[in-house]
C-alpha cells in the first residue's frame, strides 16, 4: 500500500457514529484482474457495510477509437492465453475458449452504470453477469445487442428499463466522466510500487495514464490509500484500518446457502473466501470452465447464458490491447 496523505474524511452520515469511509473502485467489465478480484471485493463490502460508501468508476479498458488488431484471430488467441495466465494467478475461472477480443467495454460499462439506478443489488448483478460474458463463456457483451442478450431474464434487473436508459444522456456523461476520472490518478497510486505480477498502480496509455485495473482508494479520517491492482484480503483490510483506525474491521462468514442466496454467482474463491467452505450448497448449479467450476443459485441457473442452447456467434472487430 502507499502510505496515508493527510486528506480529510468523506462524511457519509454512517449510522454508528464511527469515522466514516469512502471506497472508489476503479474497474472494468472486461479487465480480467477485476474479475479475479471480485471475491476480496465482495468481502470487502460485507466487512464495510453500513460503515461506508462504495463508489464504482468504468475506466474503459477497451474503446470504440482503439486501433484493429492486425490479425484478429492472433490478437484473440493471445488475449485467451493471457486471461489463462492471470486466472492462474487469482484462481478465477475462465472460458474454455475466448471467441474474440471485446471490441469496446462502453456498452457493458453504460449497462452496469444505468443498473446503479436501479439499486445496488441490481448494479451487482448487473456487472456480475456482463464479466461472465467474457470470463465464463467467452463471448464478451461488446454491444448494445449482446448486452441486453445476456442480461435477459436477470433477476431483479427491469432490463428494458436498462435498456432504454443506456443511452440516456445522463449516463453517457457520467460514463464520460468516469473514463475521465480514470485516467487523473492521485499521486498515491502513481507512486504504488509491489512485488508482484500487478505491482504497478498506473498504466500508460496513448495519451497519458490511467488507474491500474482493479484499483481501490479508501479515504477516512486517517488519511487516504491507493490499493491498485490485484491485492489480498489482508492489504485491503490494512488499508481500512489506516484510514479508519478505530474500527476492527471484522466480518462473519456466511454459510453456503446464505452465500449463494445472496450473491447467486459463486467461484471457488468465493465459497472459500465468503463461506470458509469448499463444498457448495447442494441447491447449486454446476458451470464447468477451464479454470473450475461456477455455481450459480437456480434462479440465476434459469436464464443465465452459459446455460442457454448455443447459437450462432459473429466475432466483432478485434481491437489491439495496450500491453
Amino acid at each position: 500500500m502507499t502510505p496515508a496523505s493527510p486528506d480529510g474524511p468523506m462524511r457519509t452520515g454512517a449510522d454508528d457514529g464511527d469515522a466514516t469511509v469512502e471506497i472508489v473502485e476503479y474497474t472494468d467489465p472486461a479487465c480480467p484482474w477485476a474479475w479475479g478480484s471480485e471475491p476480496a471485493f465482495r468481502h470487502l463490502r460485507a466487512l464495510t457495510a453500513g460503515r461506508a460508501r462504495w463508489r464504482r468508476v468504468f475506466g474503459i479498458l477497451f474503446d470504440d477509437g482503439d486501433d484493429p488488431a492486425p490479425d484478429p484471430a492472433a490478437e484473440t488467441a493471445w488475449y485467451g492465453r493471457y486471461i489463462a495466465d492471470i486466472a492462474r494467478h487469482t484462481r478465477a475461472p475462465y472460458a474454455h475458449r475466448l471467441r474474440w477480443v471485446a471490441a469496446t467495454s462502453r456498452p457493458a460499462s453504460l449497462a452496469a452504470k444505468a443498473a446503479e439506478r436501479q439499486g445496488a443489488i441490481a448494479g451487482e448483478r448487473v456487472l456480475r453477469r456482463l464479466r461472465e460474458t467474457t470470463f465464463v463463456l467467452g463471448t464478451p457483451a461488446d454491444t448494445a445487442e449482446r448486452v441486453l442478450d445476456a442480461l435477459a431474464g436477470l433477476d431483479g434487473v427491469d432490463v428494458a428499463r436498462l435498456g432504454a436508459e443506456m443511452d440516456d444522456p445522463s449516463v453517457v456523461a457520467a460514463v464520460r466522466q468516469d473514463h475521465a476520472e480514470a485516467r487523473d490518478p492521485i499521486p498515491e497510486a502513481s507512486a504504488f510500487r509491489a512485488p508482484g505480477p500487478h505491482g504497478t498502480g498506473v498504466k500508460e496509455t496513448e495519451d497519458g495514464v490511467r488507474y491500474a485495473l482493479p484499483t481501490l482508494v479508501f479515504s477516512g479520517s486517517g488519511g487516504r490509500v491507493a490499493a491498485p491492482g490485484w491485492r489480498s484480503v489482508a492489504e485491503y483490510t490494512a488499508a481500512l484500518r489506516t484510514v479508519a483506525p478505530g474500527h476492527p474491521w471484522q466480518a462473519a462468514l456466511l454459510g453456503p446457502e446464505e452465500a449463494l442466496a445472496e450473491h447467486r454467482s459463486l467461484t471457488g474463491p468465493d465459497l472459500s473466501l465468503l463461506t470458509g467452505r469448499t463444498t457448495p450448497p447442494p441447491t447449486a448449479v454446476r458451470v464447468e470452465t477451464a479454470g473450475g467450476p461456477l455455481w450459480l443459485h437456480p434462479d440465476e441457473a434459469a436464464t443465465h447464458p452459459a446455460l442457454a442452447a448455443p447459437s450462432g456467434l459473429k466475432s466483432p472487430r478485434s481491437w489491439r490491447l495496450t500491453r
